[in-house]
């Protein structure tokens, strides 16, 4: 059975490592960027880009009179499908990363579930390349068994992080982790930029190259996803692994009674699970903005895929410096202040998003950029903090919970935003519905009393926080 001693141990702070024990640190640390840089390609490809505008198109293909298709026999708008299906398939997401988080914990095979998943997501994404016509169905199911597996595969990925840094460079390793994965993402949207401007001249129908889009995500994630499977150790954390699931030769029977454990657990941490309500609310809302983000730039305010690939490659772009500057910030005024900041970003964004003329590319674009200023530091400063109240031994199992609600793993978002659209007819006010989950984030994270909830747990407290 692997052990904790399969990551190096950090030294005490006034013990400085030896070259070798950096050297492997700093290894294992690239292996974990590179997870980030990997999977980023159907975050941002295949979520943010292009099957939301082109999953509805596809489903307008299939529907009636009224403008409704009928998966399950249940009459739905068109336009609200692809929400829809993204918030199903989180609520069945939401049991296999608490069940795989406490098998990796119980067994020590963080990686070998973890590139497990990213293997099946990668598959299920290359295969949207058949989703043509009005297979409205075929897109579904393949975005449903994608998500999942992505949201597993990046909730063990999570579980690394505190044996990966000092508890005062935890933001600093988690905000470059979120840079690794928007420099990935983008690079691959520039390709895919390229791709779907010269369709014409390659001979391809639009519809062609967005499903070449599509596949490609998922072989950049096929591909990269070898570098953490040859460079991560196998457990995650510093803790020694558990070893009753070994003995009894039933890890899964095993890890739903630890599971249950867990959950109930839970309860003797309520600061924690404070700090995990106001995130699962706050980062449901971002959650959102992103995945939906191409579909209201397309139905709403009539930009054109060029202009929405383009604008998302912006927020690729600006969310590596925006995510390295709040980590530089967090360093100075601490990573609570530094989030909450960014919380009002979010705010702001979202009502000059509502205010916004349609047909007018510069706008969006700069909506873009506020988008990205704000995006990963939020998102990579509130892992960081999370990782500090979390008991030593049960990582993959709380951030399982946490992964609830982040990257493309939201439900509560979408489905306010699919109802909301489904009752009024508007995308605008679909959009603006999402502000008060920042709102009431930003409410419950200003009454999170940190420094006592890591203490609480049991872990060391950085300087600053």
């Amino acid at each position: 059975m692997n052990t904790a001693t399969d990551l190096p141990d950090h030294p005490a702070p006034d013990t400085p490592a030896t070259a070798t024990d950096s050297r492997a640190l700093n290894r294992i640390r690239f292996g974990w960027y590179i997870n980030d840089w990997a999977n980023a390609a159907f975050s941002a490809t295949v979520l943010t880009v292009f099957l939301g505008p082109y999953l509805t198109t596809v489903a307008n293909k299939a529907a009636d009179a009224n403008g409704d298709v009928h998966p399950l026999g249940l009459a739905i708008r068109a336009g609200s499908f692809f929400p829809y299906t993204v918030s199903f398939s989180v609520l069945i997401s939401v049991a296999a990363m608490l069940l795989a988080g406490t098998v990796a914990d119980r067994t020590g095979r963080h990686k070998e579930l973890m590139c497990g998943f990213a293997y099946v997501g990668a598959l299920a994404t290359m295969g949207m390349f058949f989703l043509d016509g009005d297979r409205y169905l075929l897109g579904g199911g393949l975005l449903v068994v994608a998500n999942i597996a992505y949201a597993v595969s990046v909730a063990l990925s999570y579980a690394y992080l505190p044996g990966l840094a000092k508890p005062d460079e935890r933001d600093a390793v988690s905000s470059k982790g979120w840079a690794y994965g928007y420099a990935g993402g983008g690079l691959l949207l520039v390709a895919n930029l390229a791709l779907f401007e010269n369709a014409d001249a390659l001979g391809l129908a639009s519809g062609t190259a967005v499903r070449i889009c599509l596949a490609s995500a998922g072989l950049w994630w096929a591909l990269f996803t070898l570098v953490p499977l040859f460079r991560l150790p196998s457990r995650a954390g510093v803790a020694p692994a558990r070893t009753g699931a070994a003995a009894d030769g039933k890890p899964t029977a095993g890890s739903l009674r630890e599971l249950a454990n867990t959950l109930r657990g839970m309860r003797r941490y309520p600061k924690t699970l404070l700090f995990l309500g106001a995130f699962l609310c706050y980062n449901d809302g971002i959650q959102t903005v992103v995945s939906q983000a191409s579909l209201y730039g397309s139905e709403e305010l009539g930009m054109d895929q060029t202009s929405l690939v383009a604008a998302v490659l912006m927020v690729q772009v600006v969310a590596i410096g925006g995510a390295l500057l709040l980590g530089r910030i967090a360093h100075r005024y601490g990573a609570k202040k530094t989030v909450l900041g960014s919380l009002v970003g979010w705010v702001i964004t979202l009502a000059l998003g509502y205010f916004m003329p349609a047909h007018q590319p510069a706008w969006f674009y700069a909506l873009a950029c506020m988008i990205g200023l704000v995006l990963g530091g939020s998102q990579a400063l509130s892992r960081s903090l999370f990782s500090h109240m979390i008991p030593a031994g049960r990582e993959a199992e709380y951030f399982s919970v946490y992964k609830v609600s982040d990257r493309g793993t939201s439900w509560m978002g979408p489905l306010v935003f699919g109802l909301a659209y489904q009752v009024t007819g508007s995308y605008r006010l679909a959009i603006i519905s999402l502000l008060i989950f920042f709102v009431i984030g930003f409410v419950v994270l200003a009454k999170v009393p940190v420094r006592r909830a890591i203490e609480e747990v049991g872990n060391p407290v950085p300087e600053r926080l």
